[in-house]
Formats: C-alpha cells, sequence, structure tokens
C-alpha cells in the first residue's frame, strides 16, 4: 500500500502541483492558474476520454445482438458467456476496454482535487508540505494569495459558482441522454422492430433519466460545502466536457448525413 502511495504521489500528484505552482507564477492570478491547469490537465486526458468514449459506442452497437444471446441462453449460463466472447471477437470488442480510461482518468481527478486542496489550504503545514514537493527548478511562491480576478476568494464556498457549476452540469446530462436516445433509435431502425419493444425496462435509460437531474443536485450541494477553488475546476472541467461534447455531436451529424 505504502509503494503504490509512494508511486501515486512520485508520477502524478507532485508533477501536477508543480504545474499549477508554475502557472501560478507565472500569472499570479490563482484563479486564471486554476483555469489554465484544467484546461491542460483536460486536454492531457483527451486520449484516454476518446479511447472511453469508443469502447463504451462498440459496446452499445452490439447491445442489440447481445439481447439476442441473453434471451436464446438465458438457461445456460455457460453457453451464455462462451457465444457472448465470440460475438465480442467477431466484433473487435473488449468489454473492459472502457475501464482502464476511466480508472486512470479517476485516478488523475483524486490526484487534482488532492492539490487543488493542498494548495488551498493557508496553513504553515500545507505551505511547508507544498515546498518540501517542489522541483528545484519551480519558483517557490511562499503563501498563494486565495483572492481570485481581485474579488473572489478561493478558500471559500461560493453559492452563485455552484449553482453554475449545476446548471453546467445539467446541460451536459441532458447532451449526453440525447445523444444517447439517437444512437438508440439509429439501432432500433437498423436492427429491426423486435429491437424497438421489449417486455424488460431499460434500467441503463432509466438510470440516465435520474442522473439528468441527480448529477446536477448533487454538484450543487457539494458545491455550497467546498472551497471555492474547487468548485472553479469543476466548472470549466464540466464547460470543457460540454464542448468536446458539442463537437463529437457535430462529427456524428456530418457522418450520417454522408451516410
Amino acid at each position: 500500500m505504502g509503494l503504490i502511495k509512494s508511486a501515486f504521489s512520485i508520477l502524478i500528484f507532485q508533477p501536477l502541483l508543480n504545474l499549477l505552482i508554475v502557472l501560478y507564477v507565472m500569472m499570479p492570478d490563482f484563479g486564471i492558474a486554476i483555469i489554465l491547469f484544467t484546461i491542460i490537465t483536460k486536454l492531457a486526458l483527451l486520449p484516454l476520454t476518446k479511447k472511453s468514449i469508443e469502447s463504451q459506442k462498440a459496446m452499445q452497437d452490439i447491445q442489440p445482438e447481445l439481447k439476442k444471446l441473453q434471451k436464446k441462453y438465458k438457461d445456460d449460463k455457460a453457453k451464455l458467456g462462451h457465444k457472448s466472447m465470440e460475438l465480442y471477437k467477431k466484433h473487435g470488442v473488449n468489454p473492459a476496454g472502457g475501464c482502464l480510461p476511466i480508472i486512470i482518468q479517476m485516478i488523475f481527478i483524486i490526484a487534482l482535487f488532492q492539490v487543488l486542496r493542498l494548495t488551498l489550504d493557508s496553513s504553515p503545514e500545507a505551505i511547508n508540505r507544498t515546498s518540501e514537493l517542489l522541483y528545484g527548478f519551480v519558483k517557490n511562491p511562499g503563501a498563494l494569495n486565495p483572492i481570485a480576478f481581485g474579488f473572489f476568494d478561493l478558500n471559500k464556498p461560493s453559492i452563485p459558482l455552484a449553482i453554475v457549476a449545476a446548471g453546467l452540469q445539467f446541460v451536459q446530462s441532458k447532451m449526453m441522454m440525447a445523444k444517447n436516445k439517437k444512437e438508440q433509435a439509429e439501432r432500433e431502425k437498423k436492427n429491426g422492430a423486435e429491437e424497438k419493444k421489449d417486455d424488460e425496462p431499460d434500467f441503463s435509460t432509466m438510470i440516465q433519466t435520474q442522473m439528468v437531474y441527480m448529477g446536477p443536485i448533487m454538484t450543487l450541494i457539494i458545491g455550497v460545502k467546498f472551497a471555492g477553488g474547487l468548485i472553479l475546476y469543476w466548472t470549466i472541467s464540466t464547460m470543457i466536457m460540454i464542448i468536446q461534447q458539442y463537437y463529437v455531436l457535430r462529427e456524428e451529424k456530418k457522418e450520417s448525413k454522408l451516410n
């Protein structure tokens, strides 16, 4: 456990901490530094995000065939497992392919939040800890000024920013749900009417519908309690994901017109 913690600190936490400090030294406004920090880290994780989306889409595309197998071999689990693996192999799909990118992204998110919590902490212990983790070539700014843009205290919770973050979360969730509904309709059209009607409830759709509202509510509840700097990161991160989703939908729309 200690080895994993050390590797996490050396390979992920410490480089991210130094990146944020470098950005702060370049332009001594913590708010701008956090915005640039969010953009850079999101761009760095873009290949993993793309890989995860592609894997999820591949799994969605074979869902109709997978459901047929589940109905056909519902009383023979061994046969179902064998036939499912054949289906995955036929379409070149790895059912766990989307898990690793998501896990790596979650590790980065945990590290990002820890970096922000440490740098937002103005206690002598936190300042000393930050100084110890800086690389030799990185200038030590000492205590970081938590006032961003001349008025926004990043150490304190911000209800207006929490509301903005929740609103953006709602927009992103609605975009994702609209995309999933469109893909579902296309699969139903492609695979015939028998896929459209099903006696069994679509639990994934039900969960997605609930998350459209639950996600923003949870973001708001958490946002009004967390430091403003953490919510600023979350807000900019969600904005970037909305932009990414917009371009993904636009590209898919162009491809559908060409086909």
